[in-house]
């Protein structure tokens, strides 16, 4: 649809993840968010994604995020981009520290805290180059004019083919 009207995309991005269980499988999670994806990697209008809270593995990745080819990725201060929360990733990564620990309990809220502090944060994704600049969200409505302005240009080219294989 934006395709056929030259509507650009913006993708304002809050999202905790992608909820595993059996109820999400048979609501078709998988099969919705390949649908997503594939619209995203198909659009050739401008695409602009902005982050506003969190940003969690795979259900970041296909609300056009950096790797699907997003053509410009900001983010507000107060984001969190990871392939989960703090709390799930620190019980991960600090598993046996915390189980050696003489109180696991102030182990694992440290570590929790660490991890925040040092990976949790905007400017570590604009390090990693997840996005592209970490604006005011005071100037939210400004720098989207001024990205779509930048953008207005835009040509992409798909590969020459009849037609995609959508998914089902």
């Amino acid at each position: 649809m934006c395709d056929a009207f030259n509507i650009p995309l913006v993708t304002l991005v809050d999202v905790p993840g992608f909820l595993p269980g059996v109820d999400q499988e048979h609501g078709g999670v998988i099969r919705h968010g390949a649908k997503l994806l594939y619209a995203y990697c198909n659009a050739t209008v401008p695409r602009i994604s902005l982050v506003l809270r969190k940003a969690y593995g795979g259900a970041y990745i296909v609300m056009d995020s950096r790797s699907i080819g997003t053509d410009l990725a900001l983010a507000w201060p107060t984001n969190e981009i990871a392939v989960m929360g703090a709390e799930g990733a620190a019980n991960v990564v600090f598993r046996r520290e915390i189980a050696a620990s003489d109180d696991p309990e102030a182990t694992r809220r440290a570590r929790i805290d660490e991890y925040r502090d040092e990976l949790m944060h905007p400017y570590y994704a604009a390090e990693r180059g997840l996005v592209d600049d970490v604006i005011d969200p005071a100037l939210t409505r400004a720098t989207l004019i001024e990205a779509l302005t930048m953008l207005r240009n835009k040509h992409a080219a798909l590969p020459a083919r009849k037609h995609g294989n959508q998914p089902q």
